[in-house]
């Protein structure tokens, strides 16, 4: 850097003191003095100059060339690699992250499934297990309705057993009262026949 600087240094002074030397002294230049190659006095001025130019111009080109050039290279190849890496790191990381989201889901459509699996299973126990009850109710309430039609039916059987009986003593008393003699085995059969004709039998 500070050969650069003096290089840029040496490039801007030397037209200077050409300059300043062309003024000094000698026949006056006609025409454009930075070309007056053939005067006397600043004709070898301007050659050094050009010569000096040329010099520094192929310093500061080998210096380009072959130091600032490939350390900025470097530098710039450096700083591409860094990006290239950082950009690799971060795909690897989306695409972690996209493996971790397909993870999730398939864990969370899994539990879901799960999840519906066993409420479907336990409302299918709960169904059985209260079709097992209403089955066993209705199988006892089935047995209780017909004993206790069983029981209704006895005691018909029974009150009208009585019934007939109460009638038969009924009409032998009659029948005694008005002076007749009745077969009682002839008065049960008429009530029974009565009894059965008005669909009490």
């Amino acid at each position: 850097m500070r050969r650069i600087l003096l290089a840029m240094t040496l490039s801007a002074v030397l037209p200077a003191l050409s300059w300043a030397a062309s003024s000094a002294g000698g026949p006056p230049v006609e025409g454009m003095p930075q070309l007056a190659f053939g005067h006397p006095v600043q004709g070898p001025l301007l050659i050094g100059q050009v010569v000096w130019q040329v010099i520094i111009f192929f310093a500061l080109f080998l210096l380009l060339a072959f130091v600032a050039l490939p350390r900025l290279g470097a530098v710039i190849d450096n700083r591409r690699q860094r990006i290239e890496a950082d950009l690799e790191a971060a795909r690897a990381a989306m695409h972690s992250a996209d493996a971790a989201i397909t993870a999730q889901r398939d864990a969370t459509q899994a539990a879901r499934s799960e999840a519906q699996a066993a409420v479907t299973a336990a409302m299918q126990a709960a169904q059985q297990e209260m079709d097992a009850k209403a089955e066993a109710l209705n199988a006892a309430l089935g047995k209780q309705i017909a004993d206790a039609e069983a029981g209704i039916d006895q005691g018909r059987k029974a009150a009208l057993g009585a019934v007939r009986q109460v009638a038969g003593e009924a009409v032998g008393a009659l029948l005694s009262k008005l002076g007749a003699s009745a077969d009682a085995g002839k008065v049960q059969t008429a009530v029974q026949r009565e009894a059965a004709a008005r669909g009490i039998a």
